[in-house]
């Protein structure tokens, strides 16, 4: 499959252009859930994206985080994220993307582009073609040890109590080089497929915040899987990429920690206090 990445390149630079209009003036926010925010940012970024892609392919099918629906049965579905990292754009934290990717009906990742509009940065990679950054070829890290990687995760906005996450983070941070958490999953996981991070895991995601980052993961060399090393899916809810060297003792450290095995106790309040005296 050639002859998409020009054209939803384009298409993702000129929402990341929209984005930038929105966020140099701050824009407003409201909430969709208790905690979900969205922004008048991302509904514009969403039906540019739509529109695009509509005109150029009124064949396929499309879905997109904000509520655009198209689905007929197609042999291939756009997934369009118009702004990943909604929370720290809303605050002004300049850390969010814009992620679009075509998948096939069996669930086959087909092309992926993710634009950083406050960096410029464009991701794109094709199903056997590898993936670029601003048009130069990335690969994954050559990392072979757990402790010496730098890691990335991701927290819901939601039902944080209910999610299972900071007990991982706790555990691998004290057995990595350190795990950063920047609060936008497409972002996390271009910089796993561009060397900057080891590895990255996250649970309760959604097919529009994976899609685009699995594929560059996959074809700068890296490799997706669900916690347990079975095949990463866009339904999996999970997701643990790395860049391969370091992807069985990322598995077995996740065996150990889902078990309850070998895990290092939190010091309680009174023991930090008199550790600080």
């Amino acid at each position: 499959m050639t002859g998409y990445l020009p054209e939803v390149e384009a298409i993702a630079r000129e929402a990341g252009a929209l984005l930038m209009r929105h966020f140099t003036r701050r824009t407003t926010f409201e909430y969709k859930g208790e905690v979900d925010l969205v922004t008048e940012a991302d509904r514009g970024s969403e039906k540019l994206i739509t529109e695009r892609l509509r005109a150029r392919w009124p064949e396929h099918d499309l879905v997109g985080e904000e509520g655009a629906r198209s689905e007929t049965g197609a042999d291939y579905r756009w997934y369009v994220d118009p702004l990943d990292g909604t929370t720290n754009f809303a605050h002004g934290y300049p850390v969010f993307c814009v992620a679009i990717a075509l998948v096939h009906k069996d669930g086959r990742l087909e092309v992926g582009v993710l634009y950083d509009p406050t960096r410029d940065e464009l991701f794109s990679a094709e199903r056997g073609h590898g993936a670029t950054l601003n048009g130069k070829p990335i690969h994954v890290s050559t990392m072979r040890r757990m402790a010496e990687s730098l890691l990335a995760t991701g927290f819901p906005s939601q039902k944080r109590h209910a999610n299972p996450n900071i007990h991982f983070y706790q555990q691998i941070t004290l057995r990595s080089h350190g795990v950063r958490r920047a609060g936008s999953a497409a972002l996390d996981l271009a910089n796993v497929a561009c060397g900057r991070y080891d590895g990255f895991w996250e649970f309760n995601l959604n097919p529009w915040d994976t899609a685009a980052g699995a594929l560059l993961v996959q074809e700068a060399g890296g490799r997706v899987t669900r916690f347990d090393g079975s095949p990463f899916r866009l339904d999996s809810r999970e997701v643990l990429a790395s860049n391969g060297l370091i992807h069985q003792e990322l598995m077995a450290n996740f065996k150990e920690i889902f078990a309850g095995r070998g895990l290092e106790e939190l010091p309680s309040v009174k023991e930090y206090a008199k550790a600080r005296k």
